[in-house]
């Protein structure tokens, strides 16, 4: 993916798009791939970065949802799990399995957990990713052996999957493009156009490095902003009602010490009546998460003290080594885009359906909110199915069940910490061998490597040192202080392949820092 490209194209198509999506996170880049696949000229704009807000902070699970089987929603737990067997089967370099274990502290909990995960089991059919089974102590210690042994009377393990958020939306927009859909990020959409009857038939959106403004013609508007849907209705309709209610989580990032073994913690029932997971990822072990309502969403949200010391204290009860704030290497913080139910209390979002919901407004607007990551290409299918009646297009299937996303490759093994780029990362080994400097790493206490920063500006295409540090590496979210330690070497790489100047490299650094110091813990 080429940014210079994409933006010459945006203006190239001389009849209206079949369809303009606003919105460039997990669900805006599924229903790319989707409509794009299916053959319609499809056009996406992002305000800022691809994946910038909610789906970059997820918990990293592709996931049933265990929780949502205790609150009777059967429906949407047997559509998860069949949307976790197809993303793995679709992505088998981003999505592996994982071993939960549920620490059993009271004779009542084995039998209960035990018969709700083998109905997890019986959901799942033919995309079951493990039988689940109880553990005696002995097995739940060599499973977890950091795990906090003070009364500890055995287990329930289970299989789930999981995955790297920003690397499988990098991978579906480079499979919308590899479809033809043209995708441009830091391009916002600044007003909707109306025809002569008020229904929306296109977009003005404008692209933030040039200042240059386009008025895109388009037969069907998809709204999938995630938590700013609200505001983009509102283009269309000023006095449009709430529909989301948004909710902060956070997550903290230790090393890898505090969970020794390859599996996973699940705490079914915490303080705060929400699932609280330890798992590892990308050697470090993630904690979290909580769910606190907030007023408004915002891109880069930040952790309150009552959760930080949630989860410092939920987690200490089930590690053997208790967590300090000094050993949080990063926090972040998401924000889930709930659909609001006014018959739920207003202070227990928690209690909101992970479905998602499909809205036309009165002015042909068609919005998408709700769902999960996990469910991101049924919502997707969903979303352009509606597409095509109100848009009067070409009823065309979808042929996303089996569409490999690009990168695919089911053998990573010999890729070492280059896994994540699948397929591609020979072209980044090529870069390697061309400049040795290149494959130095930039930090000791982190993976990556002058070529992955290369790739990313050149193929991905990263503008801000945020992007790579942030999005197409992880580095921010796995160790916030290592990251502004590389940020001038990664700004100097940047600013060679993009033309930069020292100013711009200045600039960066200072932006970038600033931004990464609300990830620490001080």
């Amino acid at each position: 993916m080429n940014r210079e490209e994409m933006l010459a194209r945006v203006s190239e198509l001389s009849r209206p798009w079949d369809i303009v999506v606003i919105g460039g996170g997990a669900t805006g880049a599924g229903i790319a791939v989707d409509a794009a696949s299916r053959g319609f000229e499809v056009l996406l704009l992002e305000k800022k970065d691809f994946g910038k807000a909610t789906s970059s902070r997820s918990t990293k699970l592709v996931h049933g949802g265990v929780r949502y089987l205790e609150q009777g929603n059967v429906s949407l737990v047997m559509e998860a799990l069949e949307e976790r067997g197809i993303l793995r089967q679709n992505a088998p370099h981003l999505v592996h399995d994982l071993a939960f274990v549920v620490p059993i502290y009271s004779w009542w909990e084995s039998p209960f957990y035990g018969v709700g995960l083998k109905i997890y089991d019986l959901l799942a059919g033919k995309y079951n990713f493990g039988r689940s089974r109880i553990l005696s102590r002995e097995e739940t210690l060599a499973r977890l052996p950091t795990i906090n042994t003070d009364g500890l009377r055995g287990g329930v393990i289970y299989y789930d999957g999981q995955f790297d958020d920003s690397r499988l939306l990098i991978h579906l927009l480079a499979t919308a493009a590899n479809h033809n859909a043209v995708l441009l990020n830091y391009a916002p959409v600044i007003e909707l156009t109306k025809d002569a009857d008020g229904y929306v038939n296109g977009v003005v959106a404008s692209d933030d490095e040039s200042g240059q403004r386009f008025t895109i013609p388009a037969r069907v508007v998809i709204n999938a902003t995630g938590m700013f849907a609200d505001q983009i209705r509102r283009l269309a309709e000023p006095t449009a009602e709430t529909m989301i209610a948004p909710s902060q989580g956070i997550h903290l990032v230790f090393e890898r010490s505090f969970l020794r073994g390859d599996s996973a913690i699940m705490v079914p029932h915490t303080s705060d009546g929400r699932v609280l997971f330890a798992i590892p990822w990308h050697g470090h072990t993630v904690v979290g998460t909580t769910d606190t309502p907030i007023e408004q969403p915002s891109y880069d949200p930040l952790p309150l003290e009552d959760e930080i010391n949630f989860v410092l204290e939920t987690a200490g009860q089930y590690l053997s080594r208790t967590p300090e704030r000094s050993d949080v290497l990063s926090v972040y913080v998401g924000i889930r885009p709930l659909v609001k139910n006014d018959g739920a209390a207003a202070s227990k979002t928690s209690a909101l359906s992970r479905d998602h919901t499909i809205h036309i407004d009165d002015s042909g607007l068609l919005t998408i909110v709700g769902g999960k990551w996990t469910t991101y290409r049924h919502m997707a299918e969903d979303c352009v199915n509606h597409a095509i009646t109100l848009g009067k297009l070409e009823d065309k299937p979808c042929i996303t069940k089996t569409l490999r996303i690009h990168g695919y490759r089911e053998n990573i093994e010999d890729l070492g910490s280059l896994w994540v780029y699948g397929a591609d990362a020979e072209a980044i080994r090529a870069l390697m061998r061309n400049d040795s400097n290149l494959a130095q790493p930039l930090h000791s206490e982190l993976p990556y490597s002058g070529a992955e920063v290369v790739w990313g500006v050149r193929k991905e295409m990263a503008r801000t040192l945020d992007d790579i540090l942030s999005r197409r590496t992880r580095a921010l979210f796995l160790n916030a202080r290592a990251a502004i330690e590389m940020a001038p070497a990664v700004a100097k790489l940047m600013a060679s392949e993009l033309g930069r100047d020292d100013d711009w490299i200045h600039d960066q650094i200072a932006s970038f820092t600033n931004l990464a110091e609300g990830y620490l813990l001080h």
